[in-house]
């Protein structure tokens, strides 16, 4: 493996001027804007619906906004950074207040940075930009499980995404000797790294495998200075992890391990249906809302397989001393990204994302929560072009020997299999859209009733309040702490509060009210409660109110 930069020529990996985008190129852009339109669109339908998990991000960040307070971690635990609530914190200050839509858009802003670098990796690794269109494509689709990965502020999941492809894009130019700004390149691949394993540590298999491609086609310049500003840039973007466990003597590993399910127990086979059969469908977009379909578990058959032709077809390319001409050379070498290093890049990309479907499988989540647990595959889709570009080959070299007069039945058999597998990855996509945007009228509808809930608590003068967890944080943020809740339980006892200055303060309180959905259990007990005399019931659509006599 070369070590010099010199080699390249000086217009290396030079991206075409716009005027030179070709229908392709239009075509994308328009399906580009039409996938952050969408979300738009959902955001405003606050769909997808909103939590107490989400709203103790945007509690985080109003705090960060008044300068009362500057979390390092997601309240309540000790892992999962709140660069969330870092984002969020100035949409606040210049709207003058907490909303939904404002902790949202610097989601909404990660999702789009992620939508173009997952283009411009897709074109640097093959040069093929119909190939390109169809990677945009499918990443403009949504289906509910991703679309709740990619604009829910709960934590991680709208950061990984945008993280990970961009560390592939630098690995790209660095890996190549593209010249121009490579001090500036290292530190950003470094300052990225560290600030993922402060944000969440699911997108490490990236980081790692990028990382090995840079130690083998540029470790001498990692001797000298590029490696010294690397490794200053990552000890800066994992600074609060480091400060935080320096300072308080506590591991985050371990509470990472908690959150996996490393202390519960799963069988191996609740494991291994979880997470080889159910996971990859729901994880990577597939689904319906909240189930998969027998027909939609398709595509936990398919990714062992693409998995495998991709690390053959790649491992091929990477070991051939002349780059086939049918393998993405001609298309790498016109976007300034040598043969060998495209096939590198594109084996991490499918060797990360083996290791991440290995890392799901072996937890005890995969086994106990498969269908919510299903956000930790979201990185999958940083592979995608890895994934599908041997069969895009495929399709498209038996095209033109059917249009050049060569026939043969293997050739046919090849080509109708790698279409059909395209045409059904992007209709099943399609389909698992669409039934995720049928659900925005409802969401729109039930925050509506929780709007009413929250201005009839203002209303009445009730202050403070005693909830379920799913209720309490998403009340206090809804009405920018104006009403402060406390969690109980289905028995009326305490429940966990992440933010315990919050349970202080209801506990201080005089007579505090109770809040329940309509037909819970909690509202069960409440209700025996009012019927003995004790409580007076206010009730609104879809909500119930109990207030002390």
């Amino acid at each position: 493996m070369t070590a010099g930069v010199r080699e390249q020529p000086r217009d290396a990996g030079r991206p075409r001027p716009v005027a030179r985008l070709g229908p392709a190129g239009w075509l994308t852009a328009l399906v580009l804007l039409t996938g952050v339109g969408y979300r738009l669109w959902l955001l405003a339908h606050a769909t997808p619906p909103t939590n107490s998990d989400e709203a103790t991000m945007g509690l985080a960040a109003l705090h960060i906004a008044r300068g009362e307070d500057f979390p390092v971690w997601f309240y309540g635990q000790q892992y999962m950074g709140t660069l969330e609530a870092y984002l969020a914190a100035p949409v606040f200050a210049l709207a003058g207040g907490p909303s939904l839509v404002g902790l949202r858009l610097p989601t909404l802003a990660l999702y789009a940075v992620f939508l173009l670098l997952a283009w411009r990796l897709t074109l640097r690794l093959t040069g093929d930009r119909w190939f390109g269109l169809l990677v945009v494509a499918l990443l403009a689709l949504g289906s509910d499980r991703i679309v709740k990965n990619q604009l829910i502020a709960g934590g991680g999941y709208p950061e990984m995404n945008a993280a990970g492809v961009a560390l592939a894009v630098l690995a790209v130019d660095l890996a190549t000797g593209r010249p121009g700004r490579r001090l500036a390149r290292w530190a950003a691949w470094g300052f990225l790294s560290g600030l993922m394993l402060w944000v969440d540590p699911l997108v490490l298999p990236y980081v790692v495998a990028t990382g090995a491609l840079l130690v083998g086609f540029r470790r001498r310049e990692l001797r000298g200075a590029a490696g010294a500003l690397l490794g200053a840039a990552a000890v800066l973007g994992a600074a609060p992890l480091l400060l935080h466990s320096l300072l308080n003597g506590r591991n985050p590993l371990h509470a990472v391990l908690a959150a996996s399910g490393a202390n519960a127990t799963a069988g191996w086979a609740e494991r291994l249906h979880g997470g080889l059969l159910l996971g990859p469908p729901l994880g990577t977009g597939f689904c319906d809302p909240g189930r998969c379909a027998t027909w939609q578990l398709w595509w936990a058959l398919a990714l062992p397989l693409l998995l495998a032709l991709g690390a053959v077809t790649a491992w091929r390319a990477l070991r051939s001393p002349a780059p086939p001409e049918s393998a993405g050379s001609a298309g790498a070498a016109e976007s300034g990204v040598s043969a060998r290093v495209a096939a590198a890049v594109r084996l991490a990309l499918v060797l990360a994302a083996v290791a991440t479907v290995g890392a799901y499988t072996v937890s005890s989540s995969a086994g106990l929560t498969p269908v919510e647990s299903s956000r930790y595959l979201s990185c999958l889709l940083i592979s995608l072009p890895a994934l599908l570009w041997p069969v895009w080959t495929v399709a498209r070299d038996g095209l033109r020997q059917v249009a050049d007069g060569r026939r043969g039945v293997r050739t046919t058999l090849a080509r109708s299999v790698a279409v059909v597998l395209l045409v059904a990855t992007v209709g099943t996509a399609a389909h698992a859209t669409w039934r995720a945007a049928q659900t925005a009228p409802a969401t729109r509808a039930a925050e509506a009733r929780h709007a009413e809930l929250v201005s009839t608590l203002r209303q009445l003068g009730v202050r403070h309040v005693r909830a379920g967890y799913w209720t309490c944080n998403r009340l206090t943020f809804a009405s920018a702490e104006r009403v402060v809740c406390a969690v109980v339980d289905d028995d009326l006892l305490p429940g966990f509060d992440r933010y315990p200055a919050y349970r202080r303060e209801v506990d201080e309180a005089a007579a505090p009210a109770w809040v329940a959905p309509a037909g819970s259990p909690l509202a069960d007990v409440l209700d025996e409660r009012q019927r003995a005399g004790n409580l007076d019931l206010v009730t609104i659509d879809g909500w119930r109110i109990y207030l002390p006599r």
